[in-house]
């Protein structure tokens, strides 16, 4: 106890404070301040900004630390060297090749010391394992010569030197591999499908809507390449912290979003933006959200975008996600294609505005208990045999036309029956008419 005051007086020195004056304020001080304004008497609690786990780009964000087992990382070096930032890949590239070549260097300068080349190399009649090699520069020019095949015609091996020849087939075979690695890693690395992921467009923000009287969760894709994608196909999780009954506490759980698996609307002909719909129904789990419980709640939705690459065949995944705060209550998109003369026209300017609309604030379960109850739409009744004949009320039109107050209403009604009756009296007072003329 004593070493926190006395931690707490040194930090109210630090800030000019002394701790009498702190004791001296004001409860209303002490406290964060409320909103007062007329819309607004209690300020609602700022919502933490959520730490995304995919970024926008499609950029998982995840590390991983404490790995103990790297040597798993060198049993795919392939996959490992394809994976590396560019600069290291360069730096990679770079010292294969400088070491292959100093290392081939060496052994070649030391053949040439072994057998005096080095010093007799200038005398007549002495026949040398390789001509004009005198030093351990000439010795590295000749690697670099006959690895890449050069061939400049000035060191050439001569045939009374067994260990050189086994030494040449042994450099041929071991560059060639290291040519296939480090080309292959290049090749690979260049033709990644994740730069053609670059052309391929989410939207900024997903939407819930009506759409054939059912709730929906909307969101727009787009691809602004010629070059289709084939095959393409798409899916959503939903990212969220789930507790279960047990108690058990389950980090960033991810739950299957349903957009058309069981119908097929997953497989997509990705020619023109489309709008991937998701019928919140009794498998959703916003089943039981409304909009205020929905402002409420933290979850992620992951989209993910799948296809094979037209002009290579590779398998290419485009990826981004929607926060709770970017998923709009109560909008449509606005559509974006035209038709021109002679073709379809693609309006990107307008693919990621959106447009307010009429939407219940409620469920969708409520929403649909409401539809089955009391239907929005009015339901035509079925054709019978017998037709019916419909009333006309002329007090209907005037009520349109001039509204009238209840108790004129009634009046006006009670002196129509009156009329009615008036005349269907004076109706059968008449005489009834007789076949043939009076007499």
């Amino acid at each position: 106890m004593a070493g926190d005051s006395r931690i707490l007086m040194d930090h109210n020195m630090e800030i000019g404070v002394t701790p009498a004056q702190v004791k001296k304020l004001p409860k209303h001080l002490r406290e964060p301040q409320i909103s007062t304004e007329r819309t607004q008497l209690i300020s609602e609690p700022v919502k933490k900004p959520r730490q995304r786990y995919v970024q926008k780009d499609g950029k998982c964000n995840v590390h991983h630390g404490n790995v103990q087992e790297t040597y798993r990382y060198l049993s795919d070096l392939f996959t490992t060297l394809v994976d590396l930032r560019w600069r290291f890949s360069l730096l990679i590239f770079t010292l294969v090749y400088v070491v292959n070549w100093l290392f081939f260097g060496f052994l070649w300068w030391l053949i040439a010391l072994i057998r005096g080349d080095l010093v007799h190399g200038d005398e007549e009649g002495w026949t040398p394992c390789v001509e004009n090699l005198n030093s351990f520069v000439s010795a590295f020019l000749f690697s670099i010569e006959t690895e890449t095949t050069i061939g400049y015609g000035y060191r050439v091996i001569t045939e009374r030197c067994p260990e050189g020849i086994v030494l040449l087939l042994v450099q041929a075979i071991l560059g060639s591999i290291v040519n296939a690695i480090m080309v292959g890693c290049m090749f690979v690395k260049i033709s990644q499908p994740k730069n053609r992921a670059e052309t391929l467009m989410f939207s900024n923000n997903a939407v819930i809507s009506v759409r054939d009287n059912k709730m929906c969760l909307m969101f727009r894709v787009g691809d602004l390449r010629n070059s289709h994608i084939v095959e393409a196909s798409i899916r959503a999780k939903l990212i969220r912290s789930q507790q279960t009954k047990e108690g058990e506490f389950i980090p960033l759980n991810q739950t299957d979003i349903n957009i058309g698996f069981d119908t097929g609307d997953d497989r997509l002909f990705l020619v023109s933006p489309l709008i991937i719909s998701h019928e919140i129904n009794e498998k959703s789990p916003f089943w039981e959200m409304s909009m205020a419980q929905m402002e409420k709640e933290e979850f992620e939705i992951v989209v993910i975008l799948e296809g094979m690459v037209e002009a290579t065949g590779m398998t290419c995944q485009a990826r981004s996600s929607y926060l709770d705060t970017e998923v709009l209550w109560g909008y449509r998109f606005t559509p974006v294609l035209s038709l021109e003369k002679g073709f379809y026209e693609v309006d990107y300017n307008n693919f990621h505005d959106v447009y307010e609309t009429n939407t219940p604030l409620c469920s969708a379960k409520e929403l649909a208990t409401k539809l089955r109850d009391e239907p929005l739409l009015p339901q035509l009744p079925l054709l019978s045999p017998k037709p019916t004949t419909p009333t006309f009320d002329p007090l209907d039109c005037l009520s349109e036309l001039h509204p009238l107050s209840q108790d004129e209403k009634m009046e006006e009604r009670d002196s129509c029956d009156k009329g009615e009756n008036n005349g269907s009296a004076a109706a059968l007072k008449e005489p009834p008419l007789v076949d043939g003329l009076p007499d």
